[in-house]
């Protein structure tokens, strides 16, 4: 992500053995949802940024974060140990990526997060939550933009759920397919009950 000051934030980078190569690059700030090496390779990243990997509320170069505990898988952390989630104000918008999330937050921490612009949010099971899931929390947060991720592609997780199930479930939303892997937003032109997919291939 990348604000309009040109403030960069990298999330949870991954490393090759995901089949897929970070190029080198320099970023103002890099979050963390877990330790895990698919979410924790800093490795490609040229200069020194700004590393969020705790929970609590950061400032940093006027991007406000806030990060949430949750588990990553449905025991409580048993399984995969914990995850955590980062709520971004960005450009008068609420980006809320979920990381590797495991199950449904809590009501409160719900509440304590608040109604969210973007949600990207993992929906491959398996690993993670599910499709039915990532749709449950959307609408719980009362998302106006779904991004989904961690799902299989021609060259990641095979043993993942792929898109196209969760596209099928998302009944009453507009579904934007993009030949790209960026995506430009603003606040007053984000609309309501849409999903981006950004192409990964």
């Amino acid at each position: 992500m990348t604000d309009k000051s040109g403030v960069s934030i990298l999330t949870d980078p991954y490393d090759p053995q995901t089949g897929r190569e970070l190029e080198p690059m320099e970023v103002d700030i890099v979050t963390i949802s877990h330790e895990h090496h698919d979410h924790s390779y800093i490795q490609a990243i040229e200069n020194e940024p700004e590393i969020v990997n705790t929970v609590g509320e950061f400032n940093i170069k006027g991007i406000k974060i806030r990060g949430f505990a949750s588990s990553h898988d449905s025991k409580g952390g048993e399984l995969r140990g914990e995850n955590r989630m980062y709520l971004f104000l960005i450009d008068g918008m609420r980006v809320f990526h979920a990381g590797d999330l495991g199950a449904i937050p809590e009501q409160s921490t719900i509440d304590e997060i608040g109604q969210v612009d973007v949600l990207l949010v993992p929906i491959g099971g398996t690993y993670t939550i599910n499709s039915l899931q990532a749709l449950e929390l959307a609408n719980l947060l009362k998302t106006r933009i779904v991004i989904p991720m961690h799902y299989k592609t021609k060259h990641f997780m095979p043993m993942l759920d792929g898109v196209d199930n969760f596209l099928r479930q998302s009944k009453n939303c507009r579904i934007h397919r993009l030949n790209e892997s960026l995506a430009t937003l603003e606040p007053d032109y984000l609309g309501d009950d849409r999903i981006l997919v950004l192409s990964v291939d």
